[in-house]
């Protein structure tokens, strides 16, 4: 079944029962360009973690371009922190909002750093189940999900309409 709404400033749509989960998509790697890769690069470098020492970078870019960054900031009580996908929609919804494209995570200290569930749910309320996902290394691409194959079972406010 598959669900289609406005949400936000996006149109978001979300198939449901897709059973593929983080399925390697052949021939994407290193399809991603340079700068988004770049930009959560530096982003992971303002990361604030000292508890952790596990800093990460993303970097989303809109349909017009546009790159909103955000890195993961801890506090010494854990659940108070928050991560960088969800710092970088901050600045993407301050920022006025639009059709998400892409997104790259990374982490210093591991290769195909995904997306915690809380911020998988938080990144498909705005982008679509084609949203690419690039988990990066230092290198670059390490392996491009789509957001459908990232989170196929989401929740969607659509249903509560």
């Amino acid at each position: 079944m598959s669900r289609n709404a406005k949400v936000g400033n996006a149109e978001a749509g979300f198939s449901f029962g897709d059973d593929r989960h983080l399925n390697k998509i052949v021939g994407e790697k290193n399809r991603m360009s340079h700068d988004l890769f770049e930009a959560a690069k530096t982003a992971m470098g303002k990361a604030y973690a000292p508890y952790s020492k596990f800093p990460v970078g993303a970097a989303l870019r809109t349909e017009d371009g546009r790159v909103f960054t955000g890195a993961n900031i801890e506090v010494a009580s854990y659940p108070e922190g928050w991560c960088a996908e969800t710092t970088a929609l901050g600045h993407y919804i301050m920022g006025g909002g639009g059709r998400i494209v892409e997104i790259a995570v990374i982490a210093e200290r591991m290769a195909k750093c995904s997306p915690c569930g809380g911020c998988r749910q938080r990144l498909a309320e705005f982008c679509r189940p084609d949203t690419k996902l690039y988990l990066c290394d230092d290198t670059g691409v390490a392996e491009t999900v789509t957001m459908g194959e990232m989170l196929p079972y989401g929740f969607r406010g659509d249903i509560l309409k």
